[in-house]
């Protein structure tokens, strides 16, 4: 789908997007997905009816903070959850679970943020929309 893309293209963000929003679906949960590109731009975002308005900010936050900061939100969970308490002094940080990096050839090339389940849930869609690029 990205082929030697060092981008992510409107079509694979629109798989990626199905594939999240099929997952979701599936397990009857309500979410807002967001996809961004390499420096937290807003590429694609879709929300599902009756998700909570709250899960726009926070899923489109999720994907910039994966992007910038190239690793799982959840990475950064646990950092504060450890101790490292300075994370929550960076501005525009979310790190809650439910934000992955797009990496293609070892190089992170964008992210999706999910919100409005539980965070392992909101990671499962997540997961769902990185394995479409591999469909």
């Amino acid at each position: 789908m990205l082929g030697t893309a060092k981008f992510i293209t409107l079509e694979a963000a629109k798989k990626m997007a199905a594939a999240g929003e099929a997952e979701a679906r599936k397990n009857g949960w309500n979410v807002a997905i967001a996809i961004v590109d390499a420096g937290g731009g807003l590429i694609l975002f879709q929300k599902l009816d009756e998700t909570q308005p709250g899960s726009i900010a926070v899923s489109q936050g999720k994907a910039r903070t994966s992007a910038l900061f190239k690793r799982p939100t959840k990475a950064m969970e646990d950092a504060i959850a450890a101790g490292k308490q300075a994370f929550l002094a960076i501005d525009g940080v979310v790190p809650i679970q439910g934000g992955l990096p797009i990496v293609v050839d070892d190089k992170v090339i964008g992210a999706v943020g999910v919100s409005g389940v539980t965070s392992p849930q909101d990671e499962q869609v997540a997961l769902a929309a990185l394995g479409a690029l591999n469909a």
